[in-house]
């Protein structure tokens, strides 16, 4: 009796315990339906290229791609790359992983970004440790910024070393995708409002282009970058399939909610898999 008593004290000590723990994100797959992290990465070792939306400035996120790396590199070969570095810094980039420049010399030698070194830099540290291939797939803002400006027809004005930095020209457009007609919609009278979507389309391309002139067949590619450049299969996974229709390919995405016991409407079908992140998770910057 004694012993049927200490166990029932057990339990309800346990659930109590459980009853108080509260998550700082949840999984979920394309349907809403929440997943396990041993699961998502059982899938991922299956793909060839695997897209990693983030919130640049969200922890979570970071902290995921890491341990996710981490993971799936015990286990595969792999070829990392990120929006975070424009191709211009490649030299820079494969300097450092090659242990020819500090990381002190990446820093006056790379334009990298202010938070490099709390969420960029174990992941360049780790493709360093690793020997892997780290890609600057980003084209230069200078660029992105000059479509902006006065769309697709200014880059015939730039010489022929500034276009290697960039996805071939002319650049593949399809105005009526959501995601960049959602960006035409945000800002309503905007002047050249309708080249936002065109230097958004020059990233897109560019980074797809160098992700697959990176691949190596039967490595695993992760590319990170922000979430909208990917979520709901579009921009850069839209690219992607233009240049390899046949290859195999996952999305991650990052959201935010209030309540994250269960994933609201609007953001099922923004990937594969959906980081649900608590929207009081401190951030970064």
């Amino acid at each position: 009796m004694k012993k049927n008593l200490l166990t029932v004290i057990a339990v309800v000590l346990m659930n109590l315990v459980f009853a108080q723990h509260k998550s700082a994100y949840v999984l979920y797959n394309a349907k809403g339906k929440k997943i396990s992290y041993k699961k998502m990465t059982g899938n991922i070792l299956q793909k060839d290229m695997v897209l990693f939306g983030e919130y640049h400035n969200n922890p979570i996120a970071h902290w995921l791609q890491l341990e996710l790396t981490k993971d799936l590199g015990a286990k595969r070969k792999l070829v990392l790359g990120a929006e975070m570095f424009e191709q211009d810094n490649q030299a820079a980039l494969d300097a450092y992983l090659h242990g020819k420049i500090s990381a002190k010399g990446l820093d006056s030698s790379a334009r990298l970004w202010s938070n490099y070194k709390t969420d960029y830099a174990p992941l360049v540290n780790y493709a360093k440790e690793n020997k892997l291939v780290f890609v600057a797939s980003n084209v230069p803002r200078r660029y992105a910024s000059m479509v902006s400006r006065s769309g697709f027809i200014v880059l015939d004005t730039i010489s022929v070393v500034e276009k290697t930095w960039m996805a071939p020209l002319p650049i593949a457009y399809d105005s009526t995708l959501p995601g960049y007609k959602k960006m035409l919609e945000m800002m309503p009278g905007h002047n050249n409002a309708s080249n936002f979507p065109k230097a958004q389309a020059l990233k897109d391309a560019t980074m797809a282009y160098f992700i697959n002139k990176y691949f190596v067949p039967g490595s695993l590619f992760i590319h990170f970058n922000g979430s909208y450049h990917s979520e709901n299969y579009e921009g850069i996974l839209w690219y992607l399939k233009l240049l390899q229709p046949n290859l195999k390919y996952a999305t991650i995405t990052t959201v935010s909610q209030k309540d994250i016991s269960s994933l609201l409407a609007e953001n099922k079908g923004k990937a594969d898999y959906i980081i649900c992140i608590d929207e009081d998770m401190t951030t970064t910057y």
